[in-house]
Parts: structure tokens; sequence; C-alpha cells
């Protein structure tokens, strides 16, 4: 595979393969990883117009004629589900449960919620008119190959922040770390955020979970603000425990 410069468009490479990028607005975690026949986006922004600049450097960064082939959506959350409708022709992900999250009056709560939050009320609609609901729903644990010894784990590991938290772990030939995106269940430039959609007394063994799955050398992304080691997130996981009483 080709070398990424990952740097030129703005984005921090995590590994030779995986890069990510924050967002401005609400500092939200966009990742890429690149295999040698697939390439995979983990979530997509908060509207169409943060989907369409994700869609652009993705171009950048890819090589001639490759674009984005699959997209692992970790939470149904505005900000990290919004942009999907600017990818066509792509084969979506999220845990087992997302649809009925976005069913019904779904999209019109994630509208509200966003607009709450100050998105526009018309990049908002936009984007909820044109949400898209995952196709491939993970109940457990799903392997894609992207080919040159890129893979990746798709773990429903929740619920923890949401219902339906999906966890990415990056594996490839060494000397590659491993890397896993955490979503929300993992945040490092404020305090976890529990809206009315979390389940705090399970949060704290969705991080386990997290931690089983990287292990102790593994580099964690969370959904918003700096990549952590597993040192953070188990403090993280302390804080979580004692706030909702489990052990």
């Amino acid at each position: 595979m080709q070398a990424i410069d990952w740097k030129s468009a703005g984005w921090e490479e995590l590994a030779p393969h995986v890069g990510r990028i924050r967002l401005p607005g609400w500092d939200c975690t966009a990742g890429l990883v690149v295999g040698a026949d697939a390439a995979l986006l983990i979530d997509t922004g908060s509207s169409l117009r943060e989907g369409a600049r994700l869609r652009a450097d993705t171009r950048r960064l890819l090589a001639a004629g490759a674009r984005v082939t699959h997209i692992a959506l970790t939470h149904p959350h505005f900000d990290h589900v919004f942009g999907t409708a600017a990818f066509a022709g792509v084969e979506v992900f999220g845990a087992a449960g997302i649809d009925t999250v976005f069913a019904g009056g779904g999209a019109d709560a994630l509208r509200a919620d966003a607009v709450r939050h100050g998105l526009g009320p018309d990049l908002a609609g936009e984007a909820a008119e044109l949400l898209v609901t995952p196709a491939h729903r993970v109940c457990g644990e799903r392997t894609l190959d992207l080919g040159g010894g890129v893979q990746v784990l798709l773990a429903n590991v929740g619920p923890g922040h949401t219902g339906h938290d999906l966890a990415v772990l990056v594996s490839a030939p060494p000397p590659a770390p491993e890397t896993v995106f955490c979503g929300d269940l993992v945040e490092e430039s404020g305090e976890p955020q529990a809206g009315p959609d979390a389940v705090p007394h399970r949060w704290p063994a969705a991080l386990d979970r997290l931690l089983s799955l990287g292990g102790e050398d593994a580099r964690y992304v969370p959904g918003h603000g700096s990549v952590v080691d597993a040192a953070f997130v188990r403090e993280q996981r302390a804080t979580l425990a004692a706030r909702s009483g489990v052990s």
C-alpha cells in the first residue's frame, strides 16, 4: 500500500494506515482506516456539510480512484451520524438496535437535539431528512478485512453512553500498534456526557470490554479529545463506576 500523507490533509496519523481528524464545533472525532482493497470511515460528522468535507478529505488521502467503501457509526448521536448521506454506495454498520433509534420520530428527535446544541435549523433539518439507517447491524462482533493485512473488528460493547455503542478495533501487521475507536464511551476533552439515552450502570462494563479488546498497549481514540492510553480508560471507568454506584 502506498504511504498516506495524513498531515497535508490536516489529519492526525495514528498508524501508517490509520488516521483521524477532530472536527470543529463539537470536537468530534472521525477516523479513517485504509487497506489495500477497501477503506473504512468511522463516524461522519454533524451535518451533510461536514460529511462532504470528510468525503473531500478522504479522496485526497486515498489513492487515485479509491474511495470510502465502509462506514461504522459508533452511536446514534447527531454529531456522529448526520454526515453519512454525503457518501453514496457505501456499506454502513452500527450496533444492533440503532435502527430503532432512527425509526419513526427518531430523525426528528435527532434534529431537535442538534438545534439545541447549536446546529443551524436548516442544516439539522436537511441531515435529518436524509438520515441513513445502517443496513448492517452488529450483534456481538464482526470482522472486516480491508486488504493488505489490515483488519477491523466491529464490536457491540454497549450499552453505556447510549443503548447502542459500537467500538472499532484496528489491527495490522507489526510494528503498527492496535487502535481502538471508542466513540463517546471515552471522552478526553471533558467529562463523559450521560444524556437521557445513557445506561450509567452498564457503562463501566462497556469500558471493561474496550480494555479487553485493545489491551494495555493499544491507542484508544475517544469520541471527543486527544488519543489516550489504557490507564486513562481505567481511570474514567473508576469515575463512572463511583458515579453510578457499581463495582
